[in-house]
């Protein structure tokens, strides 16, 4: 194990203690983690909603071996102050990781940093290590898992047994993925090996896997429901660590021929497919509650025998009954339960099926010619305002090394484009700020606006906002080389950021994440200065709509607003001259909703084109000041 670890503090919310579960549920997902991990590499503090948090010592009896400290709010570093718990902070306060998924995967990866012969850890991260690593902005998995799954049962908790008879609906939407077919690297060959399995008669039973069964090699024969020995078997050698002996290397030739679309579907083993992850973790603790609640309502769980299963299942992986038993979560022993009828779990269809009926049909054939004329016809075209500082420039030769974003690994004519897309936001947000003001640069990535201002602003507080972690690694290492004091580091994704701030800026906001900055700063009245990007990544998502702004929504519809977004992403220098022009149009009026959108919540916005216009084929910048 190694012995020079960093000391970083985890600040965890505190609602309330409710049976054997610590609330928010948040809280409880998180030290599971910890214990299920055997991590003590972080400092512990629970941050009461109110003053009095009662017995301390009943609340201790849930935290296992863990030590936790009580904090007030005022004793918060100021960074995490700024943020939605959990939060984690290295000892300087100036790096914050917040929001649940990004500390959960921080947890990860630390212990298995610290303990590289915790490989069982590090594997919760799934293949790729991408569990859980999408934004739930943009991820319905991410956002079911990280926010409608535990809101939900904390509601189903608090509502009196009259208002908690039918099942919530996310419940029902996980109930509904449980009996997806599994899509996981080389399913191909997997599906193939049951098929032969199937071929061969096999007949399925589960052992009772794991160092933790009460009766080891006990088989459980299945009846009505019987679950898909070949994925159990694929999932627990994994989780063992331990070949699988009863498939064989090579399938007969028959099953080599057989047609993708003529396999059979692999079945859910865990939450997201055949391998134990993050997902399970972050499940387990909020399906307890739930089905703890239901029991002790005499509530009958026929419609939920996926979640049933699952939750029986994860009670079998190495490490998990541990883990609970240091929580005092006291796990359910729960019969076998008979498969559902489709049509019951046919209104579970939830905002996330909509969505994606809406997004398919977006796929779609025609130009955007006929929606611009319409537009045209109303009144409506690009509308571009004059650059307020079209000449200004950074005095790039004498600034610091690290400022410049030269110094990575871009090549001379793209750091050059780099350094005026950066002089058009400084113009416009030096002219905007004043001593004291705190700006925020969302979605920074390696922070080339972040620290050029931090850099040409000591006055200002700069906080640079980015999910990807290396990306903020490399922009801090920068900071350190520079001496920033003024400038903190935030890994989170948008939601989980709630300070408050004067400016908000962000250079090439992937799709839908330029209107999420946009919410943020209208929520601030903060200023911003945005440069859009990925026109064609836009699309109705649970927060966001469109067209945006009232005028569009009269005129055109949801896709003939996607065509425009499609062809708005066409400017590449490759492209012809008048397809180029047409994706610049599409871009004005895809941009002009936007600002016409934030004009009804009392803003002046305009927006401008970068200067000089071949800095990037994405050169649009709003300027939007409250009024």
């Amino acid at each position: 194990m190694k012995d020079s670890v960093a000391e970083e503090h985890l600040y965890l919310d505190f609602s309330h203690q409710y049976r054997d579960g610590i609330f928010p549920l948040h809280t409880s997902i998180s030290l599971f983690l910890l214990s299920y991990c055997d991590c003590k590499l972080f400092k512990v503090f629970l941050l009461p909603a109110a003053e009095d948090v009662g017995d301390h010592s009943m609340i201790k009896n849930l935290l296992g071996d863990l030590e936790v400290r009580f904090i007030s709010r005022c004793q918060l570093p100021a960074v995490v102050q700024s943020c939605c718990l959990p939060a984690v902070v290295v000892k300087d306060g100036k790096f914050c990781r917040a929001g649940l998924s990004v500390v959960l995967r921080h947890i990860i990866q630390k212990t298995y940093e610290a303990d590289p012969s915790k490989t069982d850890v590090v594997e919760l991260l799934g293949f790729k290590k991408t569990c859980l690593k999408a934004c739930a902005e943009v991820s319905q998995w991410t956002r079911l898992c990280e926010i409608s799954i535990p809101l939900a049962v904390e509601g189903f908790l608090k509502a009196s047994p009259e208002h908690c008879q039918t099942i919530p609906p996310d419940i029902l939407q996980l109930e509904k993925k449980l009996g997806e077919p599994v899509r996981v690297h080389n399913d191909d060959k997997i599906r193939r090996q049951k098929l032969q399995q199937q071929k061969a008669g096999a007949k399925s039973a589960m052992p009772m896997l794991g160092k933790e069964a009460t009766e080891e090699g006990k088989t459980v024969e299945m009846q009505e429901h019987p679950l898909p020995s070949l994925e159990l078997s694929v999932a627990f050698s994994k989780l063992l660590v331990q070949e699988r002996s009863d498939v064989v290397n090579r399938e007969a030739s028959h099953i080599r021929r057989t047609k993708t679309s003529d396999l059979p579907p692999l079945e859910h083993i865990f939450a997201e497919g055949l391998y134990f992850t993050l997902a399970d973790v972050v499940l387990l603790p909020c399906i307890h509650q739930f089905l703890a609640s239901s029991i002790k309502q005499g509530k009958n769980l026929v419609n939920l025998p996926l979640i049933s299963s699952w939750y029986r299942r994860v009670q079998e992986v190495p490490g998990v009954r541990r883990a609970a038993a240091k929580c005092n979560m006291e796990l359910l022993q729960l019969p076998e339960l008979m498969s559902a009828p489709e049509e019951q779990l046919q209104d579970c269809s939830s905002v996330s099926d909509e969505l994606e009926e809406e997004n398919q049909e977006s796929h779609f054939i025609g130009g955007p010619r006929p929606t611009m004329t319409k537009l045209m016809e109303n009144g409506i075209e690009a509308k571009f305002s004059p650059h307020p500082c079209p000449n200004w420039t950074l005095d790039w030769p004498n600034l610091p090394s690290a400022v410049n974003p030269g110094e990575g690994k871009m090549s001379r004519d793209r750091a050059l484009r780099k350094q005026q897309q950066l002089n058009n936001l400084v113009a416009v947000v030096t002219k905007l700020a004043k001593p004291g003001d705190v700006i925020v640069d969302f979605c920074s990535g390696g922070g080339h606006v972040g620290i050029v201002l931090a850099h040409v602003m000591p006055s200002c507080q700069v906080v640079l906002i980015e999910n990807k972690e290396l990306s903020l690694i490399r922009a801090k290492e920068r900071s350190d080389e520079l001496g920033l004091n003024n400038i903190w580091f935030i890994q989170a994704n948008l939601d989980y950021f709630n300070g408050t701030f004067n400016i908000g800026v962000a250079l090439h906001a992937c799709g839908v994440a330029t209107d999420m900055v946009i919410e943020h700063c209208i929520k601030a009245r903060a200023a911003f200065v945005i440069s859009p990007c990925c026109y064609g990544f836009i699309q109705n998502t649970v927060k966001f709509k469109y067209p945006r702004s009232h005028q569009f929504k009269e005129i055109l519809s949801y896709k003939e607003h996607m065509i425009l977004c499609r062809f708005a992403d066409q400017t590449a220098v490759q492209l012809p001259p008048e397809r180029r022009l047409i994706g610049k149009q599409c871009m004005g009026i895809v941009d002009l909703d936007r600002a016409w959108a934030a004009e009804e919540h009392n803003y002046s916005v305009q927006v401008v084109s970068m200067e000089p216009e071949s800095c990037s084929p994405k050169n649009n910048m709003f300027v939007g000041i409250a009024a």
